[in-house]
């Protein structure tokens, strides 16, 4: 009987695997790849996108950085005169008597306007809004503007207590009047544009004569009005500088000249007693002071043409050269990028106290020019 052999169980490496779908495999191969692409795709793009945005960004940093070191530079000065015969050609009229000190108000009240970056006091958006000194500057410089626009509407344009004003003066003297910081409906700079405009309708029938009611009247008791008022805004200034230190005897000895009545409440605030100005808040005040003396400067210069024969006739002269010369020195360019604050004889300088003593010197002549202006 034939038997068939048997069977061996086959091993392991001995066993055929199953044939595999070729087609299959493949599609998913595809597939998989065009899947990494397009996870290689969505991630580069992501990546350049940020990329994009992250150079942008730096690119506004240092082009808002730029602006602000350009912004933050003081003004250059302006020549009075040049600027009144400049403005009496446009009308065709003559130099007289107020032209030179409605000019060099026009003259500070452009520069506030159209300097670069122009009135930054009420910016809400970079680089104006994280500036600091030159918004400070420009409350100061506003401040004297608004003082002498005053003048000449109470005063300079007015021949005694019972006069009509000048429609014009009062005009400039309630635009200027509006909040620094107000910045919609309207803005502060839309009404000082306005303001402007008055003081140059002001100028243009002063010098032409076409209205006969539009006078100056450069006389000594009305220039010794707005003495009295700068005597009060130099000393003011020059209390807060002084306080830098917290030094009470340095703060009198530099502010002899300035009695209580003379001082502003905030003055008397900030000076009293031997607590120094916070650390950050001196560069405000220095440069507050910065822009007062900056415009102050330009409408001493008109006062010294438009009363030239008062000054000659009270022998004044001198005075009002020991002013201008003063105002110029607390004017100059600074060197320093920050506002140094030492104390004593030490290494840094104290900027605040070199300020302050220019502004105490030409609040010395400012008074010996008034007391001429009354008594002289």
């Amino acid at each position: 009987m034939n038997e068939k052999p048997a069977m061996v169980p086959l091993g392991p490496d001995e066993r055929m695997d199953p044939p595999r779908n070729s087609g299959h495999d493949s599609g998913k191969a595809d597939q998989s790849r065009v899947s990494d692409a397009r996870s290689h795709a969505r991630k580069g793009s992501r990546f350049s996108a940020l990329r994009i945005l992250a150079i942008g960004i730096t690119l506004y940093a240092l082009v808002v950085l730029a602006l602000g070191v350009v912004w933050s530079r003081q003004p250059a000065k302006f020549d009075v005169a040049t600027l009144q015969s400049q403005e009496i050609e446009t009308y065709g009229g003559k130099a007289v008597p107020g032209t030179a000190v409605v000019a060099a108000a026009i003259g500070v009240g452009e520069t506030l306007l159209e300097k670069p970056g122009g009135f930054l006091y009420n910016d809400l958006t970079p680089p104006g809004l994280y500036l600091d000194n030159m918004p400070k500057w420009e409350y100061g410089a506003l401040k004297e503007l608004r003082d002498s626009v005053r003048a000449l509407r109470n005063d300079f344009s007015r021949s005694q207590t019972q006069s009509i004003e000048s429609e014009h003066a009062k005009q400039a003297d309630v635009k200027l009047a509006i909040d620094a910081s107000s910045w919609l409906l309207p803005s502060a700079e839309e009404e000082y544009r306005q303001a402007v405009d008055s003081l140059r309708l002001f100028m243009r029938d002063l010098a032409t004569g076409q209205d006969r009611s539009v006078r100056f009247y450069a006389r000594a008791d009305n220039l010794a009005a707005y003495l009295s008022i700068v005597e009060k805004r130099l000393g003011s200034l020059a209390l807060r500088l002084s306080a830098s230190v917290g030094d009470h005897e340095l703060t009198a000895a530099l502010v002899q000249n300035v009695d209580g009545s003379n001082v502003e409440p905030e003055a008397t605030q900030v000076g009293s007693g031997d607590s120094a100005t916070p650390w950050h808040l001196v560069d405000n005040t220095f440069y507050e002071a910065r822009g007062y003396t900056w415009a102050l400067l330009h409408m001493m210069r008109a006062i010294s043409i438009d009363f030239a024969d008062i000054l000659a006739s009270k022998n004044a002269d001198m005075s009002m050269q020991q002013i201008i010369r003063d105002l110029e020195g607390a004017s100059k360019p600074m060197v320093s990028p920050i506002v140094l604050n030492g104390h004593g004889y030490g290494f840094v300088a104290n900027h605040s106290l070199v300020m302050a003593s220019y502004i105490s010197r030409a609040n010395a002549a400012v008074l010996d020019l008034r007391i001429l202006m009354q008594q002289g």
